[in-house]
């Protein structure tokens, strides 16, 4: 399956103008054969817009949700993108995957916040292991932060995911993370992940791009660079096949010796 990774920090502060910034993306990406777009941590509003975040914060079914899923159906292309996630008296920072016809399939609140900005704003949530079917994949969510916590992607692992998307607000100095500890995780847990970032500087923060897809290699298949940027790469499943039947982390563990960890 083409992925088509969306680095861009959009518009912030206007739903209106980053959806507009998505269907444009998203018409390119159908037209150079992906079936799936990922953008970014809080893509939809933005990230650092304070108060604003639970002034535009929606349900996972809102407005915005069938706004990309007419999106996502006219193009026939599925899109993962992140979001300020309204349920009752509580906002998350969620990540949502539509379909190609629109239909929602998955749903996830990030549970790992990272600095005092994100725990002054959002609340955890509580599921660390989403996934859905698409296109002959098991894909899984994550968002940034949580990709760092190794137990985060081995469950993911172990619960048979072959595609972990990451939408990201990655923030200097920490592009290590993109350059080298991503893709360590694809590989030490037999897996695609895709990581897509924000750029540029908002509000405190200055994000450094780099969004890359990388293989169960350890070999990033795509990279973008430090500005706005549409990148793509192939997922493919008999790759992927054949790398876990070469690779035995997962066949060798011995989680008799782990029980420690928790």
């Amino acid at each position: 399956m083409r992925t088509a990774l969306l680095q861009s920090s959009g518009r912030p502060g206007s739903t209106v103008e980053n959806l507009k910034v998505l269907d444009e993306a998203v018409g390119r990406a159908a037209a150079a054969g992906a079936g799936l777009l990922v953008a970014p941590e809080m893509f939809l509003t933005g990230y650092a817009i304070g108060d604003d975040i639970a002034r535009l914060a929606e349900p996972a079914d809102g407005d915005a949700a069938d706004a990309i899923a007419e999106i996502a159906t006219r193009h026939g292309l599925a899109i993962a993108y992140g979001y300020p996630e309204r349920a009752a008296d509580v906002v998350f920072n969620s990540a949502q995957l539509i379909s190609a016809d629109g239909t929602r399939l998955a749903n996830y609140r990030k549970t790992h916040l990272f600095g005092c900005f994100e725990h002054d704003h959002f609340t955890p949530g509580e599921q660390p292991v989403v996934q859905a079917e698409l296109d002959g994949l098991r894909v899984g969510i994550m968002i940034c932060y949580d990709v760092e916590f190794p137990e985060n992607v081995r469950a993911h692992a172990l619960a048979g995911t072959d595609l972990l998307l990451v939408p990201t607000a990655q923030m200097h100095p920490f592009q290590f993370v993109a350059e080298s500890l991503v893709p360590v995780r694809a590989f030490e847990n037999q897996m695609y992940v895709a990581y897509v970032n924000r750029v540029g500087h908002e509000g405190e923060f200055e994000f450094v791009g780099l969004s890359t897809l990388a293989g169960p290699d350890g070999f990033a298949r795509t990279r973008a660079g430090r500005g706005e940027e549409l990148v793509l790469a192939d997922v493919d499943p008999a790759f992927l096949a054949a790398s876990r039947e070469a690779n035995p982390y997962l066949k060798d563990r011995r989680p008799g010796l782990y029980g420690s960890l928790v």
